[in-house]
């Protein structure tokens, strides 16, 4: 294990470690929210134990398919990389070998998302990635979109990010109106996303826009938003965002296979997971990953 990393590799990842790490692997206000994260999910379980063990008795060949990647940058200030672009051709190649989505994210400098984007073409195969940009004025969103145009099967504008402060102040992030989000949906030619959906004013925008997809997500509980978690959010919400887009995605807080499947029993499409998969490739490399993946798909066993 390399020692410049900056998780604590706990046994088990519940926010107890990082508290007050920002920049590192912790969230705002002593990681009140990635702790509510990680136990909503045993918390909504409990609530829904039928339509879990209902699910579980499906079959599972398209489990793996339905996991992925969570776009995550700031390697080096965040998770200790000595530079992103390693980073990011590590993460995107162990990602792809073991057969999960891809999704990667932006930030400043502008190299971060340029990484991600050459990282996924060095891969030299037709591959899905989803690219997700921070809401910054419009003008720089498109200029992004057209970076990104030779790898993004969908696209999606970060607006969580918004309430990174530090973020926001450095390079002019907006807090992104309905008929700005819907400039952006028609400018793409690949499906548009909304991730960080996560208050009633965010659903709003999910009615108004009606994107391709609407991604649950407090940014792993990094940002200064609402209390509570992401899990509880998918159960209360679900059914009212299925009304405005044709996919709903959730972060935040998965750990185990159970909860993999109690997020994809109240119906989400894509389950993205980030600090899991992200330390289990600083620990073990490759390897690492690949058993992480294997071991949060193993969905056909009994409550």
């Amino acid at each position: 294990m390399a020692t410049n990393y900056k998780c604590h590799f706990c046994k088990t990842c519940r926010g107890e470690g990082c508290i007050g790490q920002l920049p590192g692997m912790g969230g705002v206000r002593s990681n009140e929210n990635f702790k509510l994260n990680v136990l909503g999910w045993e918390e909504v379980r409990s609530k829904n134990k039928e339509l879990v063990s209902e699910f579980l008795r499906k079959p599972a060949e398209d489990r793996i398919p339905r996991i992925c990647l969570a776009p995550i940058t700031g390697a080096v200030e965040n998770i200790g990389f000595e530079t992103e672009d390693s980073y990011y051709s590590k993460i995107v190649e162990a990602s792809h070998q073991v057969g999960i989505g891809l999704c990667i994210g932006d930030g400043y400098p502008d190299e971060k998302l340029k990484y991600g984007i050459e990282a996924i073409k060095n891969l030299n195969k037709d591959v899905e990635a989803g690219v997700f940009i921070k809401p910054y004025p419009n003008t720089r969103i498109f200029e992004r979109i057209e970076w990104s145009k030779s790898c993004a099967t969908i696209v999606g504008v970060d607006i969580d990010s918004y309430n990174l402060v530090t973020m926001r102040n450095l390079v002019k992030l907006e807090k992104k109106t309905a008929e700005q989000l819907i400039e952006i949906k028609n400018y793409l030619k690949v499906p548009f996303a909304i991730k960080g959906v996560f208050t009633e004013e965010d659903i709003e925008l999910v009615k108004k826009v009606r994107p391709a997809v609407a991604y649950i997500s407090n940014h792993g509980g990094r940002i200064d938003t609402r209390s509570g978690s992401t899990a509880e959010f998918l159960e209360s919400h679900i059914d009212e965002l299925r009304k405005y887009c044709d996919e709903v995605w959730v972060d935040g807080g998965i750990r185990t296979p159970l909860d993999v499947a109690t997020a994809l029993a109240l119906g989400a499409d894509k389950v993205l997971i980030g600090r899991p998969f992200v330390t289990a490739l600083c620990k073990d490399g490759v390897k690492g990953l690949c058993e992480k993946v294997l071991e949060l798909s193993l969905l056909q066993y009994a409550m």
